[in-house]
C-alpha cells in the first residue's frame, strides 16, 4: 500500500506518550492493533491511524498524505520525554478474511480483513465496497480537518477510549458524548445513480448533508439527521436514509 507511511516511536517513555496524545487507551497495544486517532485542541479530526506493536517501540500506520504534518505535531509535542519519533521504511499490506500467520486482524471491524507490516503483497479486493458495507470512513475522504470523531462513528470502530484520561482535544469528545445527542454523523444511505464524491445532498431544496464514497447502490454520507428523511437527491443521484 504505497499511500500509506509508517512511523516507528521509541523509547523507554513512547507508551505514557502517545497515551496523553491519542484517543485510544495505547496500552492495550500489546494486545493487538488499536485504531486511535489526533485532534486538535478545539477536538477536531487531525490524523487516524493504526498503533501496532513492535518489540518495545509502537508503530503507527498513517495515510501518507498525513504523515508529514502527525510526524511534526508529535515531534512537537515530545518537549522533554524520552522519544524518538522517525519515519520508516516499513510497507503497509492488507487482504480480506482472517489474519493469516503474522498479519493483524484490523481492529475496526472483521469485515475489513487484515494488515501486515513484513513486505508480503497485498491481496487485492474491492476496498471501497467493504467500507461501505462496514460503514468506515477514509482519510481525506469521509475523514475532513472539520469531523469531529464520534460523528464520523469512532466509538462503534472501537477508535476512542472514555475512560484513560486526558488526550488532546478529550474535553471537546467527552462534552459531546455525555451532554449532547448527535444532530449529524455518518450513515448509510442508498443510492439510485451516482454522484461525484463530496456532492452536497438535498432534501427538496434545504442542505440535508454530503454524498461521498459509493458502491453497489449504496454510499456513505454525512447528512443532517432531522433533514434526512424521505426523497433526498445529490446531483441526479436519489438516495434515501432508514436510521
Amino acid at each position: 500500500m504505497s499511500e500509506r507511511k509508517v512511523l516507528r516511536v521509541s523509547g523507554p517513555d513512547a507508551e505514557q506518550f502517545l497515551q496523553g496524545l491519542v484517543t485510544n487507551d495505547v496500552m492495550r497495544v500489546k494486545d493487538g492493533p488499536v485504531y486511535a486517532a489526533m485532534l486538535t485542541p478545539q477536538g477536531k479530526y487531525r490524523a487516524d491511524f493504526f498503533l501496532v506493536a513492535d518489540g518495545d517501540d509502537i508503530l503507527i500506520d498513517v495515510a501518507q498524505p498525513l504523515s508529514t504534518d502527525l510526524l511534526r505535531a508529535l515531534t512537537m509535542y515530545k518537549l522533554r520525554a524520552k522519544v524518538t519519533v522517525a519515519e520508516t521504511d516499513l510497507t503497509v499490506s492488507r487482504g480480506p478474511g482472517a489474519a493469516p500467520d503474522g498479519a493483524f486482524d484490523d481492529p475496526r471491524d472483521p469485515r475489513m480483513g487484515w494488515r501486515a507490516y513484513d513486505g508480503r503483497p497485498s491481496v487485492e479486493t474491492d476496498w471501497d465496497a467493504l467500507r461501505v458495507d462496514a460503514l468506515i470512513p477514509e482519510s481525506e475522504i469521509e475523514l475532513t480537518p472539520d469531523t469531529f470523531i464520534l460523528e464520523a462513528g469512532f466509538e462503534r470502530l472501537s477508535g476512542v477510549d472514555f475512560k484513560k484520561g486526558c488526550y488532546v482535544g478529550q474535553e471537546v469528545t467527552a462534552r459531546m458524548k455525555h451532554k449532547t445527542e448527535l444532530r449529524k454523523g455518518l450513515a448509510t444511505v442508498t443510492v439510485d445513480g451516482t454522484a461525484p464524491i463530496g456532492t452536497p445532498i438535498l432534501s427538496g431544496d434545504r442542505p440535508a448533508g454530503v454524498l461521498y464514497t459509493q458502491s453497489g447502490g449504496r454510499g456513505i454520507a454525512y447528512l443532517r439527521f432531522d433533514r434526512a428523511t424521505g426523497a433526498l437527491t445529490a446531483a441526479d443521484a436519489r438516495l434515501r436514509y432508514t436510521p
